[in-house]
């Protein structure tokens, strides 16, 4: 990512450039970008291609000035940060079904990301509703977030009894738990952008991956809370987990609350079930 591509992204969330990559403009820019990038997975109902190059995702997020899943925004968001010289990694995730067992491999993309104070930082800004802030990488007791309670903790055994992909403890996985329930099973083996296309293939193709049986746009409010349009679905969370929930009546509504409220421009309303894009 060169220079004008960093900073039309830095306007695109409402950022200054700043002058050293900190910890707390590492916690500026999560916050910021939650707040003004949608998880969304428009594309795969919409039957347009996710490609998982930069160019591609910095023309959707910044140029299109639209969302995505977690491939597409914590890879561009990675790009982001290594242009403004933060120390980038992306891990591999597995994420936890309401089974309590880890899904496919490469199922979600997570960055670690180092600063020059000394920081070490789980970032993600890819997995709807989850932390506004990084979590700090060491640590191991109880994280408070305006999200909720999180914890970073070495992973047990799996659901077939196998241990973390290493083989020493410091390259074994580590579960990361809101509320006292597993997340994501996150491995500590660097990985490359690349690396993500099977799984992004499964979930925008596969009759298993939710993505294609559901339709989600959501964000953080300036108040701490959430928006999501799920289907004709509007809910807005308020800080204190109170909800209201209304359903636009026509199309043109559903159009009006993607671009109102989320700021993205569509030119008919996704339905589950539409074309997906096969690349």
């Amino acid at each position: 990512m060169n220079s004008a591509q960093a900073d039309a992204y830095l306007r695109r969330i409402g950022a200054q450039h700043p002058a050293w990559p900190t910890s707390d403009v590492l916690r500026d820019l999560q916050l910021r970008h939650l707040r003004t990038v949608p998880f969304e997975n428009l594309s795969i109902h919409l039957g347009e291609e996710i490609v998982l190059e930069e160019k591609r995702l910095l023309d959707k997020v910044v140029g299109a000035r639209r969302g995505g899943f977690c491939y597409e925004l914590n890879g561009a968001f990675g790009a982001l940060l290594g242009a403004l010289g933060f120390d980038v990694t992306l891990l591999a995730a597995r994420v936890y079904g309401d089974e309590g067992k880890p899904g496919i491999p490469f199922d979600h993309l997570a960055l670690r990301v180092r600063t020059v104070d000394g920081g070490d930082w789980l970032t993600d800004v890819g997995f709807g509703a989850h932390s506004h802030y990084p979590l700090a990488f060491g640590e191991r007791g109880e994280q408070q977030d305006p999200g909720g309670v999180f914890r970073v903790v070495e992973s047990g055994p799996d659901a077939a009894g196998v241990r973390g992909a290493g083989g020493s403890r410091e390259r074994e996985d580590l579960d990361v738990l809101m509320g006292g329930k597993r997340q994501y099973r996150l491995e500590v083996r660097p990985r490359a952008l690349g690396d993500f296309v099977a799984g992004a293939w499964w979930h925008r193709t596969s009759p298993l991956s939710h993505f294609t049986r559901s339709l989600v746009c959501s964000r953080v409010t300036e108040d701490g809370g959430r928006i999501t349009l799920s289907g004709r679905r509007f809910t807005v969370t308020a800080a204190d987990g109170t909800k209201e929930v209304s359903e636009p009546a026509t199309d043109e509504e559903v159009l009006a609350c993607y671009r109102d409220r989320f700021g993205i421009e569509l030119d008919r309303v996704p339905e589950v079930g539409g074309t997906r894009g096969t690349r």
